[in-house]
């Protein structure tokens, strides 16, 4: 515990500084509470994320508090409503933003908050939150930010400083927050509050103490205990809409945003909308099946930035996961696993970013693999990958800590991408030595990147340790090889990894170039096969001669097409026939994303070959 320098006497005003600070202690408890919160959430939807989503939404308000000091209440407030509204997640967290956005426009010119303004100021900051939500329900957030601003209105004519208002208004809080617990079918039935309102009054506690005695304890990151069972059935049903999904809008030129008009479009896409912000900037949470209709519906409407989609029902599984296990596999998506697999073995997929021009997209998420073939066809533009930012996978990162005890992520090869830097520099600001999140390169794409993701995950399944795990996705790393088969060389020169004078050549001399994976993670040619007849019959003699398998060993192949599924089916018919003398394990045919079919584009063909040595 440690003091700091505002003072310990009643506080009749405040100003930037002491805001600041009190805030601050009432971050760090929410973040104490971010396990217990996520544990206890049922409503809208029971994925244990809203503890995580509150802390990060205050950790860019933290963030922008330790900018810089500021002694203008006012304009530190309009500060921490941008950063709130830049960094909300998920639908407590954007209420929230949208409360402080509100606290700020009204006390905006203010170098200092007595009582009233403040009273009015928080008074405007539970209407923000209320409007911002196309079906408010009480026996949430909303009920305690509401109760809050009748209190403190209430308190500010009866007291004469903050600390006594805010441990007043502290009592009704408590007691509001305590009648949630019957206000809601979903809440009744688990016997617990809202794990939104908790986080607000979590955070009027941490602040109420601070301005009693000047103390606050710094906690730095989220704390995630992992031993309180998740509130609610063992197994949940599952949600009405699969992705939960969100975007910032930034008007462009003279031209606002109009609010009304975008929130009667967004309404019917989906459920559980919240759009907050100003006409200038707005946040759009909403829970639908198709993310890219949001992204597609908000670009008309200014420049979107931010895009994200959770799948809630990867989300809903890992928050009631079985205790026996201890780690937990994520990767991205260019790892192309078939879903049946993924959704089995619980593998969390963060998206690359595809880009059309100036139009972008969420891989597999906003753009399934048939789309994005038939755009590549149509589209002059020629399509770039890039890889998810690092805050997708702080995020990813900060929900699987506060349900598993380890994190691996096992990520696209970091010699032909950024990816895996990305996930490693989102891993060393949030890894603890309770808490351990692993990043390792696969040094593979595609299905063969996919196949040490399944190694690893089948081990984490089976209740192995967090060393057993990382040591069955190294030896996968050693025992896989990826061969891509590309028809049309056009893609891979367009795309950068095959020189323009190699792919006049092959052009020329009908060549069918083989790229292959090297020990080093390379991707280059490693072959070619001339001309079109018999050509998946050399193809798979081609893997055949280059894969020797010992007697002791077995076989798990996946192969992955780009549009040509019948031609898939042949290729797994041939493996088998190749390798009948060995057992074959795992044997299945998926499709080429788009962080290997931008380089190879449709028809593309790709077998991943990994060797599994007898125990």
């Amino acid at each position: 515990m440690s003091v700091t320098s505002a003072q310990l006497s009643t506080h009749t005003e405040l100003d930037g500084l002491l805001f600041a600070d009190t805030l601050r202690a009432g971050i760090y408890r929410l973040f104490k509470q971010t396990d217990h919160i996520n544990k206890i959430n049922v409503f809208p939807v029971p994925d244990g994320d809203t503890g995580t989503n509150m802390s990060m939404t205050l950790s860019a308000v933290l963030a922008a508090i330790n900018l810089k000091p500021d002694p203008h209440v006012g304009s530190l407030l309009a500060r921490i409503a941008d950063a709130a509204l830049d960094g909300a997640r998920g639908n407590s967290g954007a209420i929230l933003a949208q409360f402080l956005l509100g606290l700020g426009d009204g006390v905006g010119h203010l170098a200092k908050l007595d009582l009233p303004a403040f009273a009015n100021a928080v008074g405007q900051g539970a209407r923000y939150a209320r409007d911002a939500l196309s079906e408010p329900k009480e026996g949430t957030i909303l009920t305690v930010l509401g109760e809050f601003a009748n209190s403190t209105e209430a308190q500010a004519s009866k007291t004469k400083d903050f600390t006594t208002l805010f441990s007043q208004t502290l009592q009704d809080v408590r007691r509001s927050l305590d009648a949630t617990r019957s206000q809601l079918e979903e809440l009744r039935v688990a016997d617990v509050v809202d794990a939104g309102a908790l986080g607000f009054v979590v955070l009027l506690e941490g602040m109420t103490e601070f301005l009693g005695t000047g103390q606050m304890e710094a906690v730095a990151l989220p704390v995630h205990s992992g031993d309180e069972l998740m509130a609610g059935p063992t197994l949940t049903a599952v949600n009405e809409y699969r992705y939960c999904t969100e975007c910032l809008i930034k008007a462009t030129g003279h031209a606002d945003i109009d609010l009304r008009q975008l929130r009667e479009q967004l309404g019917t896409l989906g459920a559980s909308l919240v759009l907050g912000g100003s006409k200038r900037k707005a946040k759009i949470h909403i829970h639908v099946d198709d993310p890219q209709t949001v992204f597609r519906l908000a670009q008309t409407f200014g420049e979107v930035s931010g895009q994200k989609a959770d799948d809630m029902h990867q989300q809903q599984v890992a928050a009631h996961h079985s205790h026996k296990q201890h780690v937990v596999v994520m990767t991205d998506s260019g790892a192309d696993i078939p879903e049946s697999i993924s959704e089995r073995l619980g593998i969390h997929v963060v998206p690359v970013r595809v880009h059309f021009g100036n139009q972008s997209y969420l891989d597999k998420v906003g753009l399934t693999p048939n789309e994005f073939y038939q755009k590549i066809l149509t589209d002059a533009e020629h399509p770039k990958t890039s890889q998810p930012p690092p805050g997708d996978f702080r995020r990813m990162f900060e929900f699987l800590s506060s349900h598993f005890p380890a994190v691996i992520s096992i990520n696209l090869t970091s010699v032909q991408s950024g990816t895996y830097n990305a996930a490693l520099m989102a891993a060393q600001r949030m890894s603890t030595t309770e808490r351990p999140i692993s990043v390792i390169d696969s040094r593979s794409a595609s299905i063969g990147q996919g196949l040490v993701v399944i190694s690893a995950a089948e081990a984490a399944a089976a209740g192995a340790s967090f060393e057993s795990v990382m040591s069955a996705a190294r030896e996968a790393v050693e025992q896989t090889e990826t061969f891509a088969l590309i028809r049309d060389i056009r893609y891979a020169v367009r795309g950068g990894r095959v020189p323009a004078s190699v792919g006049r050549l092959a052009k020329w001399l009908r060549l069918n170039v083989i790229l292959r994976t090297s020990p080093s993670g390379r991707i280059a040619a490693g072959g070619a096969l001339f001309g079109h007849y018999a050509l998946l019959a050399r193809f798979v003699r081609f893997v055949r001669k280059r894969t020797p398998v010992r007697p002791d060993e077995s076989l798990r192949i996946l192969i992955a097409h780009a549009s040509v599924p019948e031609q898939a089916q042949e290729l797994k018919t041939r493996l088998q026939d190749s390798f009948a003398a060995h057992r074959i394990d795992l044997c299945e045919i998926t499709d080429v994303g788009s962080a290997i079919g931008v380089h190879g584009g449709p028809g593309t063909l790709i077998i991943a070959v990994q060797k599994v040595r007898a125990t």
